[in-house]
C-alpha cells in the first residue's frame, strides 16, 4: 500500500483489488452512500467524507495525514494484501477456488465495536434498506450533528433511554435488544475492548450475555466491528450453502481468515442460488 495527500485528499494505492460497491454494500456496513457518479459518503466515528475512485488509485476526500493514519487506513483495513489472504485460503481449501474467484476487492471494514454490535441487532429477521433506514433515525435521534449527517450515537447515550424513547426508530422487537445491549456495554458486563485479544469462544459467550444476541449476531460484531478475521457468522442460507456447495469447508479447516472466506462463498453461492435450492 503507497499513499500521499494532495489537495484532493488521501490518495491511496494498492497492490490487490478494492471494489467499492463490493465492500459497502455486501452487508457488513449500513452507514454508506453510493452516489450517482459511484462514490460512497459515509460517517465513520465523527468523520463525514467521500470515497471515490480515479483509476486505480482511491481518493478519501478531504483526508490528512493524521486521520488517514489514526483512522482510515485501519478502517479500510489498508496493511491486508488480500491477494496474499486469497491464496492461503484457496492453498487450504482448493474447493473454494471458485468462490474466491467470483468477486474481487471487497475488504473487512474494522469498524466501531459498539456500532457494529447495535447495527446488527437491529439487522435481525430484516433487510438491508430497512435496516439502513433504522439506523439513519437512531443517528438522527440520538446522535450528533457531523456535516451533512449525524455521528452513531455512544451506548453510554442510548443505556440511559427506555424503550419507548426509540419508538421514533420504527425498530420493533429489537428496541428491547439495543436497550439491553447498550446497558450491558456501559456498566461494563459486556467489555468490547478486551475482545480485540481475549479468546473468541469467551467473547461469544459475553455478547451472547446481551438479550436477544444469538450466534450469528455475537460472530458478526467480532468480524465487523472487531477485525477477528477467524470468526464466520452464518445464517441458515450459508448452511445451505455449505452443505450444498461447499461440503466439508468449515471455519477450523479454513484458518484464520474464515471471515473473509466467508464473504466470497456468501456471493458465490447467491450468484448459484438454484445449486443451493436445489
Amino acid at each position: 500500500m503507497k499513499y500521499k495527500i494532495t489537495n484532493r485528499g488521501a490518495e491511496i494505492t494498492l497492490s490487490d483489488g478494492f471494489d467499492l460497491k463490493n465492500t459497502f454494500d455486501c452487508g457488513q456496513c449500513f452507514r454508506w452512500n453510493e452516489n450517482p457518479d459511484g462514490s460512497f459518503t459515509g460517517i465513520v466515528q465523527n468523520k463525514e467524507t467521500r470515497i471515490f475512485k480515479d483509476g486505480k488509485t482511491i481518493i478519501i476526500e478531504n483526508c490528512n495525514e493524521d486521520d488517514f493514519l489514526n483512522l482510515w487506513k485501519s478502517y479500510l483495513d489498508l496493511d491486508n494484501d488480500y491477494d496474499k489472504i486469497r491464496s492461503e485460503i484457496v492453498s487450504r481449501c482448493p474447493e473454494l477456488k471458485c468462490a474466491v474467484d467470483s468477486i474481487d476487492g471487497i475488504r473487512i471494514l474494522n469498524q466501531e465495536p459498539w456500532e457494529a454490535l447495535c447495527s446488527f441487532i437491529i439487522s435481525q429477521n430484516n433487510n438491508i434498506p430497512r435496516i439502513k433506514g433504522i439506523v439513519t433515525r437512531l443517528c438522527e435521534n440520538f446522535g450528533d450533528k457531523c456535516g451533512n449527517g449525524y455521528t452513531f450515537p455512544s451506548a453510554d447515550k442510548i443505556a440511559e433511554l427506555t424503550v419507548d424513547d426509540l419508538a421514533p426508530l420504527r425498530s420493533g422487537f429489537r428496541a428491547r435488544y439495543i436497550i439491553d445491549a447498550a446497558q450491558k456495554v456501559s456498566d461494563g458486563t459486556v467489555n468490547l475492548d478486551k475482545m480485540r485479544t481475549a479468546p473468541i469462544d469467551d467473547c461469544r459467550k459475553e455478547l451472547m450475555q446481551i438479550t436477544g444476541v444469538g450466534a450469528k449476531v455475537a460472530e458478526c460484531t467480532l468480524l465487523y466491528g472487531l477485525h477477528r478475521l477467524d470468526a464466520f457468522p452464518i445464517d441458515v442460507w450459508m448452511k445451505k450453502a455449505l452443505k450444498t456447495l461447499f461440503s466439508g469447508v468449515n471455519p477450523e479447516k479454513i484458518g484464520k481468515y474464515a471471515g473473509i472466506a466467508q464473504q466470497y462463498i456468501f456471493h458465490y453461492s447467491r450468484l448459484n442460488a438454484e445449486l443451493v435450492n436445489s
